[in-house]
């Protein structure tokens, strides 16, 4: 059971803390200090996450990390996913698989599944732009488990999916090269673990949103060492996702931080990651120009050589601090 709460009129913390119950209004949140923060339940809307919750350890003893399934997604069946079974090779050989095609791997994020909207979003994005593979991790049993247990849950997950991904590939063929692993928010920290697991050989990371609650100083968070070239898209920095550079190639849009142009709540800003990256994939049009430092990211003041934010290239390369602003409503 999660341990949420969501309350209405005035929350008194302890350490003399107080947070107004205002759906998803996390302004008074200090990263490291506070106790609670909003989250986005499986439907989006707030649930107060108490930091300080105990972890589930009788369920992070069960199989977490092997209850992962994988969906896989092509032009022969885009709506309808097939499921490929970890050390199953017949369900590889019974599928649309196709080891000639770049695989594209997509993780979602905490109280969410294999259906949540970003998923088919993004799975659409890449199936439009190329003819390749889209494998959709769900991960949901311990994704709905409470935020703590699921974030200590979440090196397990990585570490199958890391090995799955070897797996596959040795089974069904495939070339490192040409894949491209995608994650949201703790979704972001598993893909990061799968690509250290798999020796980051896959071509490109992408980490939307890296989750920041719990993450400051972790060792699995997303890092530099998880593929050839890591990226990480900022958007709701200090509060929900990580706002310090972790990639090679870190994007701030709109300064990386809340409020994300057209969003009233931190977690409209976080969720943003998802929508902006989708739509680089089909338009490819977001350009980023390089920051002397983060600070001068946050405010979208940098003039430095450019970069494009996102898109589905496997093969891109970059380093450094981008700053860039996008539009309030889709395309961005």
């Amino acid at each position: 059971m999660k341990a949420t709460l969501v309350f209405g009129g005035l929350i008194t913390l302890c350490a003399s803390h107080v947070i107004l119950s205002v759906p998803g209004d996390n302004s008074q949140y200090v990263e490291g200090e506070s106790r609670y923060i909003w989250m986005a339940d499986g439907e989006g809307k707030p649930v107060l996450v108490d930091l300080q919750e105990p972890v589930n350890e009788m369920f992070l003893n069960s199989r977490h990390g092997a209850n992962n399934r994988y969906w896989l997604f092509t032009r022969n069946n885009r709506n309808s996913h097939q499921v490929i079974i970890d050390r199953d090779a017949n369900s590889v050989r019974n599928s649309n698989y196709n080891g000639n095609r770049p695989l594209k791997v997509i993780v979602h994020g905490w109280n969410n599944n294999g259906n949540s909207p970003m998923n088919p979003l993004i799975t659409s994005a890449f199936l439009n732009n190329q003819d390749c593979n889209v494998i959709v991790v769900d991960w949901s049993g311990l994704a709905n488990q409470g935020y703590n247990t699921a974030v200590n849950g979440v090196p397990s997950v990585g570490q199958h999916l890391g090995n799955f991904l070897v797996w596959l590939i040795n089974t069904g063929g495939g070339n490192w090269n040409n894949v491209h692993l995608v994650g949201f928010s703790l979704g972001a920290h598993i893909v990061g673990i799968a690509g250290r697991q798999a020796g980051g050989r896959p071509s490109r990371v992408t980490g939307l949103d890296p989750a920041g609650p719990q993450w400051g100083g972790n060792s699995n968070a997303l890092n530099r060492n998880a593929g050839r070239y890591v990226e990480a898209i900022h958007t709701d920095g200090r509060k929900l996702g990580i706002m310090n550079p972790i990639a090679n190639a870190d994007f701030y849009p709109n300064g990386g931080r809340h409020p994300q142009p057209g969003c009233v709540t931190s977690l409209c800003s976080h969720g943003r990651a998802t929508e902006l990256f989708a739509s680089t994939v089909g338009y490819n049009r977001h350009v980023g120009r390089q920051c002397v430092n983060l600070a001068q990211a946050e405010i979208s003041a940098c003039t430095g050589a450019s970069l494009n934010m996102g898109n589905g290239i496997v093969n891109k390369n970059g380093n450094g601090i981008f700053g860039l602003r996008t539009a309030n409503q889709w395309p961005f």
